[in-house]
C-alpha cells in the first residue's frame, strides 16, 4: 500500500496530468458512452437512533411512510417508466426483519418486475441486531422476498479513526465489509460509495478506495463506485468543515478511476451532489455514469443541495449530449436498455 500511496501523491502534484490519465482510462474501459438509470428514491422514514455528525436528514420531520404510501410511490415510479426503486431510511428503534420484509412485499404487490435496490449495510446490520439473527440469515430472507441489490452507502470513509469522529454509533469498517461480502457471496450485487470532504485526509481516501478494490478482486460484486462530496449545511460536522472544492471533486473522481482500474468499470458522478455542470465536467475526468432520475431526493436536499430532486430521461440525455458524450439508458446492473 505504501508504494500506491506514494504514486498517488505524485499524481496529486500534477493534477491536470492526473485528470488526463483518468479520462484516457475511462475511454479505454467504456468509450464515450455515458449511462443513466430511470429510478425513484423512496426514503421511508427520517426517524433514526444514530447520531451521525454529517446528517441533516435525521429526525427533522419525524415521519414514517405507511405501506400504502410506499405502494403509491412505487405506482408513480412504474408510471414514470422507472426500472428501479431505491429504498433507504433512518433506523427506527425497533425495526426488525419483519418491517423490511413488509416494505419489500409492498413493492412487489405493485410490481413483480421493478428492480428493488434497497437497505444500506447499516440497515441490514440494524435489522439483524434487532431480530437476533445473523446477517447471512437476514440477507437470504430479503433476497427471497424480492431484494435485488443493495446500495453501498453507510460506507462514508472506511477508516475507523475517521468513523469515530463522524459516525461513532455506525457499524465499523470490518462490519461494513463483511455485510457487503456476504451479499456478494449470496448473489446480491451492491454499489460502493465514499463520502469525502470533511475530517479525512487523502491518505484515508486512498485507503478506502484500495479496500473497495480489494473486495472487488475477491467478489466481483460491485456494480459501480460513487464518490459523494460531503454536504455541509444544516449538520454538526458542517460547523467545522465546509466540504470539498469543485476541482477537488474532479480529482477524487480521477483518482478513483485510476486506482480502481481495471476492477471497477463504472464511476458515477452524482448530479445531485455535484450539480449538473460539474457532473458534466466529471465526464472528462474519469466518470462514465450520471446516476438516476430520482424523482425525489430528501437526504442531500436537507443538507443544502440545490441541484433539484428530479431529472427526466430527456433532460439527462440532453445533459450528456451537451457534454459531448453518447447517452445510454441502463438498468441497475448496467445492462444497456437503449
Amino acid at each position: 500500500m505504501l508504494m500506491v500511496m506514494l504514486e498517488v501523491y505524485e499524481l496529486l502534484k500534477n493534477p491536470f496530468e492526473t485528470l488526463k490519465i483518468a479520462d484516457e482510462l475511462r475511454k479505454k474501459v467504456v468509450g464515450d458512452v455515458v449511462t443513466y438509470v430511470v429510478n425513484r428514491n423512496i426514503n421511508f422514514t427520517d426517524i433514526c437512533i444514530n447520531d451521525c455528525k454529517f446528517c441533516s436528514f435525521r429526525n427533522k420531520r419525524q415521519y414514517i411512510l405507511s405501506f400504502e404510501e410506499i405502494k403509491k410511490k412505487v405506482e408513480e415510479a412504474v408510471e414514470f417508466g422507472c426500472t428501479e426503486v431505491c429504498i433507504q431510511g433512518g433506523l427506527l428503534p425497533n425495526a426488525n426483519v419483519d418491517l423490511y420484509v413488509s416494505i419489500l412485499e409492498a413493492v412487489r404487490e405493485v410490481s413483480k418486475r421493478i428492480h428493488i435496490h434497497a437497505f444500506s449495510p447499516m440497515e441490514i446490520y440494524h435489522a439483524a441486531r434487532n431480530s437476533k439473527m445473523s446477517v447471512d440469515e437476514v440477507l437470504k430472507i430479503f433476497k427471497k422476498e424480492g431484494l435485488d441489490s443493495i446500495p453501498g452507502t453507510a460506507a462514508e470513509i472506511l477508516v475507523d479513526d475517521v468513523r469515530m469522529k463522524t459516525c461513532p454509533k455506525k457499524l465499523k469498517t470490518n462490519e461494513w465489509v463483511q455485510i457487503v461480502k456476504t451479499a456478494h457471496k449470496l448473489g446480491i450485487p451492491t454499489t460502493a460509495t465514499m463520502m469525502y470532504g470533511h475530517v479525512e485526509s487523502w491518505k484515508d481516501r486512498i485507503e478506502h478506495i484500495l479496500l473497495i478494490k480489494k473486495i472487488q478482486q475477491e467478489t466481483k460484486g460491485f456494480t459501480e463506485f460513487i464518490p459523494l462530496p460531503f454536504m455541509w449545511r444544516n449538520n454538526e460536522l458542517g460547523e467545522k468543515f465546509k466540504g470539498s472544492s469543485g476541482f477537488e471533486d474532479l480529482l477524487v473522481i480521477a483518482i478513483s478511476r485510476i486506482l480502481l482500474y481495471p476492477e471497477i468499470k463504472n464511476i458515477q458522478a452524482s448530479w445531485v451532489k455535484l450539480g449538473v455542470k460539474l457532473a458534466q465536467a466529471a465526464l472528462y475526468t474519469g466518470a462514465n455514469d450520471l446516476g438516476g432520475t430520482l424523482m425525489e431526493e430528501n437526504i442531500s436536499k436537507a443538507a443544502g443541495a440545490t441541484s433539484g430532486e428530479k431529472l427526466t430521461p430527456e433532460e439527462i440525455k440532453e445533459i450528456i449530449v451537451r457534454a459531448g458524450r453518447i447517452p445510454k439508458q441502463r438498468d441497475t446492473l448496467y445492462n444497456l436498455l437503449t
